[in-house]
């Protein structure tokens, strides 16, 4: 196979359009009515999206990687434009350093439906406008790790193939089964048809332990979590079955929702009989 190398010697070049003058809802839009484009980061991040079946458009990168660390990602992705440019170009794109010198534009697919993506789900996670893609990201590694059959998001949350998300997941947003619950409401009751008892992660006094002997039996279980700060709407909380409150000490009134989604999915996921898919 010839490599399809292309030289890029300007910024301002149209090819580094998508990678450095369009931003996440551009690039989201790109081909629509059809899905758009997504871009991943580093070697690895790549290699789980492409084990995951996305397909590549074009990659970025310096070119000793080409021969060098990104050598095996080059080698999967057929006969697409590969594009390098000197470290002096690269770092005017935002973000670039961190990203271990290599970029892949991807194409994005049509999403399941909740029924089927959760279809054979023993745990689910719910993540209600969770807004931080840092915190999308660290939630869906704690997933793949601790037991989730799939994440569902409300259309509040940052979207999880966004390039911070899915860096900090490790490529682990391309390993768990995902998608957008519908706009209308009530979704609890949605996920009650499905046969899921639903979970909320609240701040209440009458909350259940973690380790509830019914929530540690239960066949099919949705641990809910809200946005940061505010957490769950009351009306989420009413909504869902059980309420669950994680224990503190030193006077600590709450955890990070990313850290709190590792401390539930360990007991309600892995503990209770779970396992990763």
């Amino acid at each position: 196979m010839k490599l399809n190398e292309i030289e890029i010697t300007d910024f301002n070049a149209p090819e580094l359009d998508i990678y450095a003058r369009c931003n996440e809802a551009q690039l989201l839009h790109y081909f629509e009515p059809n899905p758009g484009i997504f871009i991943a980061e580093s070697p690895k991040v790549i290699s789980r999206a492409l084990d995951a079946g996305y397909e590549p458009v074009s990659l970025l990168m310096e070119p000793e990687h080409v021969e060098g660390e990104a050598r095996e990602v080059v080698s999967r992705c057929g006969g697409i434009p590969v594009y390098t440019a000197e470290a002096r170009i690269l770092t005017e794109l935002t973000g670039f350093q961190l990203t271990r010198g290599v970029l892949c534009a991807m194409r994005r697919r049509r999403l399941p439906d909740a029924a089927s993506l959760c279809a054979g789900a023993r745990r689910v996670a719910v993540l209600e406008n969770v807004m931080n893609p840092t915190n999308v990201g660290a939630i869906f590694r704690s997933a793949a790790a601790l037991g989730m059959d799939a994440v569902l998001l409300t259309p509040g949350c940052s979207d999880p193939l966004y390039r911070r998300a899915s860096r900090v997941s490790m490529g682990n947003v391309f390993l768990v089964p995902w998608t957008y619950l519908p706009e209308e409401a009530p979704w609890p009751e949605r996920l009650r048809r499905l046969g899921f008892q639903t979970v909320a992660m609240a701040l209440r006094e009458d909350s259940l332990l973690l380790n509830d002997p019914r929530l540690m039996a239960a066949e099919k279980l949705a641990v809910v979590l809200g946005t940061e700060g505010d957490g769950l709407s009351d009306g989420t909380i009413a909504a869902c079955d059980y309420t669950v409150r994680i224990p503190m000490t030193h006077g600590v009134d709450s955890l990070n929702v990313a850290a709190a989604s590792a401390v539930a999915f360990y007991q309600l996921g892995l503990m209770s009989g779970g396992a990763p898919t």
